[in-house]
This record gives C-alpha cells, sequence and structure tokens, in this order.
C-alpha cells in the first residue's frame, strides 16, 4: 500500500489509547480521509436517503460520496432502485445533483437512453452487432428498513445488517416511514472531520451547555452521568428518572410498542443503536415546548405518549415520535468538511398550516444543529493544532464515543490498515 505520508495508517491506529480520542491525524490527514471513504463509505452499509425522497414513480435524486455518485429512484412499477450515476458509454454522468422527474434517464452527452429499470433502450449509431443487453446501468446492493434507504457499494455486504433490520421492522412500522413526505430539508457543511460529528452526536455531555432548546424535550442524563458530581438533589432527581424509564420501558412493551436498548457497537462490521427515548416536559415531540408539532399523526400511531424511537448508524441518526420524524444523514466531503444533510418528516397527508406550523416543527433541531456545527469546527480546530494530546472519554457520559473509536479502529484493521 503506497504510503505518502511520513508513519503509515497502521501506526495511527496503533498509537490509539484504550478510553481516549483518537491521535489527530486520523480526523486530519488527506490519506486517512480517503482510507475512511473506502472502508466505511464504500465497503460498510450506510444510509443514503428515504423512500418518501421519491414518492412517485419517475421522481429521483442524486446522492454523491466522495466520487461515487448515485441515483436513487422510483420505477414505473413503483420500485426503489439505486444505481451508478454513471453512463456505460463513456463514462458521463446522467443526471445532475439534486432531484429530478424523469420518464426515462437520458444521457446528456450522447443521448443513449435507459429505462427506469437501468436497461439500456437506445444507443444511436452503435451498428447492428451492438449488443444492448450487456449495458444496463450497474446496479447497487440495499435495502430499504422501515422505509430508510441502506445501501453498500462493495460487492460483499456485510451480513450483520440482518441484525439492524430484525430490530428496526416492528420499531418502524407503526410509524409508517415509507408514506411520509419531507416537509423540509437542510444541508449544512460542518467545519470538521466526519467522525467529529459521529462523536459529538453520541454523546450529550455537551447538551445542557449548548442545547437550550433541545433540553426542553430531551433528557441529557439518559446517555450517562456521575453521580458523585450530582447534589443530592440531581441525584435523587436522576435516580427517579432511571426509576421511570424502567417503568415506562416495561409499559411500553407490554403495550406492543419495543422500547428497550438493542445495540450493536463494537466486534461488528454494522454499528448501531436504538431505543425508546423518554420525552421531557409535556412529553410529546421534540418542539419548542416540547407538545406535537404535527396534529396528523405518523402512520397507524394514535398516541402522542410513546417518546422518542431513536436510532443511529455511523453516519446517520434519526428520531421518530408520534407527530414527525428527523431523519439526518452524514457524508464526508474532505477531511475537515462533512456534509449533515437533515430531513422532517411529517404525514403524508398533512398539510402546511392546517395539520402544522413548519417553525414549530422544525425550530429544535434546526437550532441543534447549528449548534453542533459550532462545536464540530471548535474541535476540529483544536485537533489540528500541534498542542493537540488525545483527551480521556468520560467513563459515565462519553462510553458510546470509546465503543465508536474502537469499533473504528477494529474496522479499518479488518480491511487491512
Amino acid at each position: 500500500m503506497l504510503q505518502t505520508f511520513a508513519s503509515p495508517i497502521s501506526a495511527l491506529l496503533d498509537a490509539r489509547a484504550e478510553g481516549h480520542s483518537l491521535p489527530a491525524g486520523l480526523y486530519t490527514r488527506e490519506d486517512v480521509f480517503e482510507a475512511d471513504l473506502d472502508v466505511f463509505f464504500r465497503n460498510h452499509w450506510i444510509c443514503i436517503g428515504l423512500e418518501c425522497d421519491v414518492p412517485e414513480p419517475g421522481d429521483a435524486t442524486v446522492v454523491d460520496i466522495g466520487k461515487t455518485s448515485l441515483i436513487l429512484l422510483r420505477d414505473d412499477d413503483n420500485e426503489i432502485r439505486v444505481m451508478h450515476n454513471v453512463c456505460r458509454h463513456r463514462g458521463s454522468r446522467l443526471l445532475d445533483g439534486g432531484k429530478s422527474i424523469v420518464s426515462k434517464l437520458v444521457c446528456p452527452y450522447h443521448t443513449w437512453t435507459y429505462e427506469l429499470t437501468g436497461e439500456l433502450s437506445h444507443a444511436p449509431h452503435m451498428g447492428k452487432g451492438f449488443d444492448k443487453e450487456c449495458r444496463s446501468l450497474k446496479q447497487v446492493t440495499f435495502k430499504s428498513i422501515g422505509g430508510l434507504i441502506y445501501a453498500c457499494l462493495s460487492d460483499n455486504p456485510p451480513a450483520d445488517i440482518d441484525r439492524l433490520e430484525e430490530a428496526m421492522k416492528a420499531r418502524l412500522a407503526p410509524y409508517d416511514i415509507a408514506n411520509t413526505k419531507i416537509a423540509h430539508e437542510t444541508d449544512v457543511i460542518e467545519k470538521g472531520n466526519w467522525k467529529l460529528t459521529i462523536e459529538n452526536n453520541r454523546e450529550c455531555y455537551h447538551c445542557s451547555a449548548n442545547h437550550p432548546e433541545l433540553c426542553v424535550s430531551f433528557v441529557d442524563l439518559d446517555f450517562g452521568f456521575d453521580p458523585e458530581a450530582l447534589s443530592p438533589e440531581d441525584r435523587a432527581q436522576a435516580e427517579e428518572h432511571l426509576a421511570l424509564y424502567d417503568a415506562r420501558t416495561k409499559q411500553w412493551e407490554a403495550e406492543g410498542f419495543p422500547s428497550a436498548a438493542v445495540e450493536q457497537l463494537v466486534d461488528c462490521a454494522t454499528n448501531f443503536r436504538t431505543q425508546r427515548l423518554i420525552i421531557s416536559g409535556a412529553g410529546e415531540s421534540q418542539t419548542p415546548d416540547a407538545t406535537a408539532a404535527s396534529a396528523k399523526l405518523l402512520g397507524t400511531m394514535t398516541r402522542k405518549d410513546l417518546g422518542d424511537t431513536h436510532l443511529w448508524g455511523h453516519n446517520s441518526w434519526n428520531h421518530f415520535m408520534g407527530d414527525h420524524a428527523v431523519v439526518s444523514v452524514v457524508i464526508p466531503l474532505s477531511a475537515d468538511r462533512t456534509l449533515v444533510r437533515t430531513k422532517w418528516l411529517v404525514h403524508k397527508d398533512a398539510v402546511e398550516g392546517v395539520d402544522y406550523d413548519l417553525e414549530k416543527l422544525t425550530n429544535v433541531w434546526i437550532a441543534t444543529t447549528d449548534q453542533d456545527s459550532e462545536l464540530v469546527a471548535r474541535s476540529h480546530a483544536g485537533v489540528e493544532d500541534p498542542a493537540y494530546i488525545p483527551g480521556p472519554y468520560s467513563p459515565f457520559s462519553e462510553t458510546n464515543l470509546d465503543k465508536f473509536a474502537t469499533w473504528y479502529i477494529e474496522r479499518m484493521r479488518a480491511h487491512g490498515y
């Protein structure tokens, strides 16, 4: 493996101390960034979008990951397809970035034309002996898990996606995410490495100091705390909250709503965690006052008191509530730039201004994403500083960061680094 830096990537992996953040080069070096794209975004399952991104036949959207460009579309038989955005003639891009409505995929260069299934139907001036059947667009392996589209660019996709599918099938069914619509969508480019973006999302150590809007409905203690650091009153409140969690989880499960934590975070290829979380305050939704933003609930939901079914993977995080869902996908752009694409979902028949107020729907996570973007930029600036030395994770509130770093090292080594 050609190395163009003073030390090989393997030396950086070896230098990582258990319970500590990663060495600076794993966040900042260009060769590590290219390795990350190959290992984690080409050889692992990644969330690329939603069925509701393409609600009608002929709807298409382009998702770019490094130099790879994918087309997510719905064909004339109402089937979801994911294929490479590369003409089989001389490689031209078929569709530009963003969303399109197409009856066929027509290459703008030489008008080679493909059906929405990817089959080549027209290739002018190629002669009688030309075989169109072997020139279909290259298909991408994907799964729709509860309406979320997971794709793998490898010819050997990890088999342990099955556990994610098994865990989420029943949990997501009542929300019927495939039959939602996107009420709002934002693209935020964070000035930091993608791993810092994920690390920031996997802890709430920073929440009380940085996310006043989110903390109205989100309990920062849910992801760990040091009991010795709390006052007697706060400790009693925390213990009461944990007891409530135990009781509420048992109640929800008895009522047929899977709620207990399921996680696959180390010693695996497909990294995920899910749990039904209690919503604080009014207890209905992640909004400025914790009440539902949409009067029309998702899917078959009839209750607003079923908390927040959260799900994260190594390039996404999601919150599914009775009235709406928030889905965020992370796509690395460079060693120091990361795209966070966030979508707010409501029932497909919900009407803005009648069933939901857009500002109330989006306020909390627009603010939280902007705040997180600033924190990630601060983190990246720090790891670029020559004074940076990997610091210790909190054994109470940052255990999931330690697991993520451990998993990252494991997977890099599994792929030969």
